[in-house]
């Protein structure tokens, strides 16, 4: 797909290089109400990669009656398997989730967990000391069988709850799954309140704790229309990976105000105006969403992607 693309001018101080951290066949489907078919999912997940995205996270392993739209975890991997050394990492909920993992022959993980305590009883059943000690003895055993594992931390901006998160909470379950072992902490803005200077403060507050801005990911949700400008300030910051969904898909099954992810294609528009390298071939990612968009029947609510399809042929492949 062509069309036009965006004047390269670049900012200084910017990273040279980012890596985008695809969440759409995890996190952008698993809010979709309708089951999605796992050669769908498989189709999905090859074109992406197809359209030069290093990272694709793929499922999770959580009980299928929590979101039935990941039940087919296994059958997708398996379906997957021959792309060979492809980063496909898979979402684990506990000590089970990493088993059937590990059966599936996964190289990276991920844990999930909350900041605030409504959430985390919301969404793990637990409080957050107790779901923090539960992700210990995952996180170990990943280590162990030399998975590299991320850590999510989720409400890191606001909670519906709530309302206001403090930073030093958000600093203190960061700092808790970075010494349990995980190798990169993705802030996780769960309902999109976030705004610039408040990633500002809090990419600051990690960095006074001795956290650098190259074990740090952000995962932005547009609910608010702020995904693009709290990217451009975590970028700023130092950070390099950002996590984005395919054709702005997603939200989150358990807190109802959760909006759409930030769209990969904005992303990647904005970055290669930037002058920022990504290995994205932003053509073909708009191409993958156009095509899911018609699988889903709606259109995508990314602008790169209305825009750069506006009057293509909807009977496309």
């Amino acid at each position: 797909m062509t069309g036009p693309r965006p004047q390269v001018v670049p900012e200084p101080g910017l990273p040279a290089q980012v890596t985008v951290y695809e969440v759409g066949p995890r996190d952008g489907l698993q809010n979709e109400a309708a089951t999605v078919p796992t050669a769908v999912k498989a189709e999905f997940v090859r074109r992406l990669l197809a359209a030069g995205l290093g990272v694709v996270e793929v499922t999770s392993f959580v009980r299928p009656d929590r979101v039935p739209q990941l039940a087919d975890a296994a059958e997708l991997l398996a379906a997957l398997r021959p792309l060979g050394p492809a980063r496909l990492p898979v979402l684990v909920p506990n000590e089970r989730g990493l088993d059937r993992a590990l059966a599936a022959g996964v190289t990276e993980v991920a844990v999930f967990a909350s900041v605030t305590e409504t959430f985390a009883r919301r969404n793990l059943g637990r409080s957050v000391a107790q779901s923090l000690a539960g992700f210990a003895p995952v996180v170990e055993r990943a280590g162990d069988a030399g998975l590299r594992v991320r850590g999510y931390a989720s409400m890191c901006f606001g909670d519906p709850w709530e309302g206001e998160v403090a930073l030093d909470a958000v600093v203190e379950v960061g700092e808790r799954l970075l010494a349990m072992g995980c190798a990169e902490l993705s802030l996780g803005d769960t309902i999109g309140v976030a705004t610039p200077g408040h990633v500002r403060a809090l990419l600051g507050a990690f960095a006074a704790a001795g956290i650098a801005a190259d074990r740090l990911a952000v995962h932005f949700h547009d609910t608010y229309g702020q995904a693009l400008a709290n990217t451009l300030e975590a970028l700023r910051s130092g950070v390099t990976t950002v996590d984005a969904a395919a054709g702005g898909l997603g939200g989150c099954p358990f807190a109802r105000s959760a909006t759409g992810n930030l769209a990969t294609e904005d992303l990647v528009w904005m970055l290669d105006g930037l002058g920022v390298h990504t290995g994205v071939d932003l053509g073909a990612l708009v191409a993958t969403s156009a095509w899911l968009s018609r699988v889903l029947g709606r259109p995508s609510p990314s602008r790169v992607v209305r825009a750069l399809t506006a009057g293509a042929d909807p009977r496309s492949p």
